[in-house]
Order: C-alpha cells, then sequence, then structure tokens
C-alpha cells in the first residue's frame, strides 16, 4: 500500500459513514413562553420557542443540514413543526 491510499482522510473508501444524528423535538411545555424540549440522540440538547431555534440548536450540535420534514431526521411529538401553543 502506497503512503497515498492510507493518507485519503476521511470518506477514504472502507470508511464507515458518520453515524446519524436522532432529533426528538417534544411537547409545548405551558410556560410563558411555550416552549418545546429538543433531545439529539437521547439528551436533552436545549429549549426551543419556534422552528428556528431547533434548526440552531442542530446546528450546535454539529448538524450542518437539517430536513425538518424528514420523519428520519426529526420526530415531531404532541404537535407538528408549526405547533407552539400550549
Amino acid at each position: 500500500m502506497t503512503s497515498e491510499n492510507r493518507n485519503q482522510g476521511p470518506g477514504a473508501p472502507g470508511d464507515a459513514p458518520p453515524a446519524r444524528k436522532r432529533i426528538v423535538v417534544r411537547g409545548v411545555v405551558a410556560a410563558d413562553p411555550p416552549f418545546r424540549v429538543v433531545e439529539i440522540n437521547g439528551e436533552v440538547a436545549g429549549t426551543a420557542h419556534d422552528l428556528i431555534d431547533v434548526v440552531k440548536i442542530a446546528h450546535q450540535s454539529g448538524i450542518t443540514h437539517l430536513d425538518v420534514d424528514d420523519p428520519a431526521s426529526v420526530r415531531w411529538v404532541g404537535g407538528g413543526k408549526y405547533h407552539w401553543k400550549a
């Protein structure tokens, strides 16, 4: 094996794909203002007051592309992405 084959870096043939992070947005908490808890891989990552907050929390956790309509990426509990009132 040449040094070129050994030093191909991330994405080199044989590398496993990065693990997908699973996001769960919990139901609305009746507070002032209302919010939803955001979990990433089973850990609380933050609280969101709107859809933009969910995207920001995901980005801060290293998720650079988030399809909020993809149920394999985001699970909305207690209401969809536009449900933010208790």
